[in-house]
């Protein structure tokens, strides 16, 4: 259960939720605008997926959210603060974020990649306390990494190394956590295990957790709300029941698909039209 927020006039407890809230955001890249107009709020302690098409812009509203990009145009919040206030030290130890495609460390250990998610609180070269230790070994139990702790990081598998990566962001243990599609290079056995961690973290500590997922289903079992996007704008928020709208859906990614209801959660499957007519043995989406 997540714990009660603390009161406004207290500072966030590490791993706790905050809001995240963004109004009228504009994003170029280049000459390209890639996000327009889109206000959205993320509230305290939930775990919200963004989907959406190719293209449509769910990693750039993550890393302006994250403030790694500045908006054109728009602002962002986290809680009542504007994130652009924030110096990048304090952002860092309140917004934790991974991206799609983090860059390969030669030559250090796993523990010592999920030792950079404590920078923010130690510094640069600062020596680890008792709290930085605790908080960078739970981070390995949690992606179960104990026995590759002294590995090269280079020498691990791609999953392996998706997993140390989370590691890291979790070890900030920020009260917001962001993932660009955090199930990269991961079988189904840990895709489905590494979401089910993060949520039961969630509902552990009260983190606020936003990723990007392309497996709507997987989004629709562990998200308590969905966000659908197209062309650089926010189409819909509903939770997983709303959002799992095969006319909806249909909208968003030009792709007819059925709903099912298995063990309660809401399933979307594309309409698949057999090719080649009777006795085909092909298929044509």
């Amino acid at each position: 259960m997540a714990r009660p927020a603390s009161p406004a006039t207290d500072s966030p407890t590490p791993g706790e939720g905050a809001s995240l809230r963004a109004q009228g955001l504009h994003v170029a890249v280049g000459a390209r605008n890639v996000l327009t107009q889109v206000d959205v709020t993320f509230a305290a302690g939930r775990v919200s997926a963004l989907c959406g098409p190719n293209g449509c812009g769910k990693s750039t509203l993550l890393r302006t959210l994250g403030g790694l990009l500045r908006p054109a145009a728009g602002r962002v919040w986290l809680d009542d603060t504007p994130l652009d206030t924030l110096r990048p030290r304090e952002r860092a130890r309140r917004i934790a974020l991974l991206a799609q495609t983090p860059g390969m460390p030669f030559g250090m250990t796993v523990a010592e990649l999920v030792a950079c998610g404590r920078y923010s609180h130690t510094g640069m070269g600062g020596r680890l306390g008792e709290r930085d230790n605790v908080a960078i070994e739970r981070a390995l139990h949690l992606m179960e990494l104990e026995a590759l702790s002294t590995r090269d990081v280079s020498a691990l598998s791609g999953g392996e190394r998706q997993r140390a990566f989370i590691a890291m962001a979790l070890a900030q243990q920020g009260n917001v956590l962001l993932l660009d599609e955090p199930t990269t290079y991961l079988d189904v056995r840990h895709q489905i295990d590494i979401l089910a961690r993060i949520r039961e973290l969630n509902r552990e500590t009260g983190m606020t957790v936003v990723w990007v997922l392309h497996d709507l289903n997987q989004a629709a079992a562990f998200s308590d709300a969905m966000l659908l996007m197209r062309e650089g704008k926010l189409v819909f928020s509903g939770t997983p029941d709303e959002t799992m709208n095969p006319d909806r859906l249909m909208d968003v990614f030009a792709t007819p698909m059925q709903r099912i209801d298995f063990q309660g959660l809401p399933m979307c499957l594309p309409i698949l039209e057999r090719a080649g007519g009777a006795g085909g043995d092909g298929y044509a989406s």
